[in-house]
């Protein structure tokens, strides 16, 4: 299998009824220009992403991902992608994978400025090899985000629940926290309370609990924490949303930040001082993360 495959969509409205868009979907020279100069994903980073994981040609979470998108593009006040359609994408690219763990980039973009129409494509290609980290875990600091708990809901314009083209800030964040020591952050808000990482959610545990802010503070709703929450229910875990200061954090009983592709990692330091792992139940986390579902 090639290591690299790209697909375009050609968007249709999300109230079409047909149930078969293959004709939508083209292949794309990955070694060939694919976007104009004018468009705005590259100008102005307008637009929705995706990652899912895959794991031998079986696509993760699919459907919570599609559900996302359409969530981020409503927020965005995109065109709503029609979900059948981009569920035929991620099949027809999964069929694409390179085997082990690859990652499937789901892009829907407001298009060229001025433009007729969105501009969407689909890619798959390996995923990078996470297994060191997933066995040693990270090292964190916490951030200012730069607003209170509220923020989200009072303004809904900063697009805080959306995962959006506009990763600058998120970048940044982690080469903040490698300048201060550290391999990721996880950010807080002015008055005190976690968010999430930059790239991850934040799950932690406090007894038998287990914790993770809830996305109505303006963060993005993590398909893979959803997925850790029903897998910890099944073994009779209570879970729960909950609003996290970062002193709850600190004095947690464990901690992991997890995502689609580098999954559940455990965080090992908090600005420096060390936080207790669980070495046992990370590696439990990862066997089901890893699984088909």
């Amino acid at each position: 299998m090639a290591q690299r495959f790209a697909l375009r969509i050609d968007p249709v409205a999300a109230d079409d009824s047909r149930d078969d868009f293959a004709h939508t979907l083209t292949p794309m020279d990955v070694a060939a220009p694919a976007l104009s100069v004018g468009e705005l994903s590259t100008q102005r980073g307008d637009g929705v992403f995706e990652s899912i994981g895959v794991v031998d040609g079986h696509a993760n979470e699919v459907e919570a991902h599609v559900q996302r998108l359409a969530h981020s593009a409503r927020l965005c006040d995109l065109p709503a992608p029609n979900l059948t359609q981009w569920r035929l994408a991620v099949d027809a690219v999964s069929a694409h994978a390179p085997a082990g763990e690859a990652v499937i980039k789901l892009i829907l973009s407001r298009g060229v400025e001025h433009g007729p129409a969105p501009t969407a494509w689909a890619t798959v290609a390996a995923a990078p090899d996470f297994r060191a980290v997933r066995e040693q875990g990270v090292r964190v600091v916490t951030l200012d985000r730069g607003y209170d708990l509220g923020a989200g809901e009072r303004a809904p314009w900063l697009l805080l629940g959306a995962k959006t083209l506009s990763y600058a800030v998120n970048m940044a964040a982690l080469r903040e926290a490698r300048r201060r020591g550290a391999e990721d952050a996880i950010f807080v808000t002015r008055d005190g309370y976690v968010l999430e990482a930059p790239t991850a959610s934040l799950i932690i545990r406090r007894g038998e609990e287990f914790l993770t802010p809830a996305p109505s503070g303006g963060i993005l709703h993590g398909t893979t924490q959803l997925s850790v929450f029903e897998h910890l229910e099944s073994g009779g875990h209570a879970t729960r949303y909950a609003t996290l200061s970062a002193t709850d954090l600190a004095t947690a009983d464990a901690a992991w930040l997890v995502s689609s592709i580098r999954l559940a990692v455990a965080i090992t330091a908090v600005d420096g001082a060390p936080l207790a792992s669980d070495r046992a139940l990370t590696a439990e986390l990862n066997e089901f993360l890893l699984s088909p579902r």
